[in-house]
């Protein structure tokens, strides 16, 4: 029964992801129900690595923009060394990075430098990327300069081509939106939608999906899940993120309502350190609350415990990664 509709969810990914269309006016070839593009939206469909074969470029620049495809694949190569969860790159930015909704990497290449709440300084995309290692993948990214990381970077580049540069507005398929829910979200209801339309992927202990020790999907609180720094511990970010792609291959299955309720489930249960941590949870909660933690339940008492009191930082033996709170003053 279990493996029949995991066969039918698998086969639902293939469906999701035909090709895009090469002009807004053309009819767009997305999953069911997905959103219109609305009047004044920019649209731009990212190349495929077909295209990449057939483009009049270098064969090295090539050569590493397919590394940097392979890295954002299966990031999990980099296990141990970057990498400290059961998380890739493509398990947040799905579709190859390509697909609206699922929080497409190509405008991050377009818009970057800019200047991020989130550290309060200028990033760029090196160091964009580099958060994701951090907190995502609840490890440390490669060395700036260094080859996966230009890889990496060209990859995302790659996925940008004709974008101008700096052409900030309203971008087609930007993120997870969602709307607000008509109801306060409910961890009981979240509980019962979490076990009948995820737990066959993420397993009702929220440990994710391994086969022969590999993981195939990511798990989604617990030791090896994103830490409590990671964007998607926002309640509206993980909503969004169900309602736009989840579950798998059955995009926009679940409500509006259904979704901020699995997302109150899955957000209430304990996952690794956040690396900004001072030793102390709500000072840490106090520090970062305007600019990160007031969307979600770190520091706060949920199902009779503070969440986030703990040192436990998972399967790393660090808490902060050399360049996550690294400052910049431009001085």
């Amino acid at each position: 029964m279990k493996n029949s509709r995991l066969k039918m969810i698998l086969g639902g990914v293939l469906v999701g992801l035909v090709g895009l269309p090469l002009h807004a006016e053309q009819e767009l070839r997305f999953p069911v129900n997905i959103p219109e593009p609305q009047e004044g939206q920019l649209v731009h469909t990212p190349p495929t690595m077909q295209d990449l074969e057939e483009a009049k470029m270098h064969p090295e620049l090539k050569r590493v923009i397919r590394r940097g495809y392979d890295l954002f694949m299966n990031t999990q190569q980099l296990r141990g060394k970057n990498v400290f969860n059961d998380m890739n790159c493509s398990s947040c930015h799905m579709g190859e990075g390509r697909l609206p909704f699922a929080a497409p990497v190509w405008r991050a290449a377009v818009v970057l430098p800019n200047f991020r709440p989130k550290n309060q300084h200028v990033n760029n995309l090196e160091e964009r990327i580099a958060g994701c290692f951090g907190y995502s993948m609840n490890g440390q990214s490669p060395e700036y300069g260094s080859d996966d990381m230009i890889a990496l970077t060209a990859y995302h580049r790659w996925l940008a081509k004709g974008v101008p540069i700096y052409q900030l507005g309203d971008y087609y398929g930007r993120g997870y939106p969602i709307e607000k829910p008509e109801e306060e979200p409910s961890y009981e209801r979240g509980q019962a939608l979490y076990e009948d339309n995820c737990a066959i992927c993420h397993s009702s202990d929220g440990s994710g999906m391994r086969v022969e020790g590999e993981a195939h999907f990511p798990a989604v609180w617990g030791d090896l899940s994103y830490n409590w720094g990671a964007g998607i511990i926002r309640h509206f970010t993980l909503a969004g993120f169900i309602r736009n792609n989840m579950p798998l291959g059955q995009p926009y299955s679940m409500s509006v309502q259904e979704s901020w309720d699995i997302a109150e489930y899955i957000n209430s249960h304990e996952r690794p350190q956040d690396p900004r941590y001072t030793g102390d949870v709500k000072e840490t909660r106090a520090k970062y609350s305007d600019t990160f933690h007031k969307h979600g339940y770190y520091g706060v008492e949920k199902q009779g415990r503070l969440l986030g009191d703990h040192d436990n930082v998972g399967e790393k033996d660090f808490l902060t990664p050399w360049n996550v709170l690294k400052p910049r003053t431009f001085e």
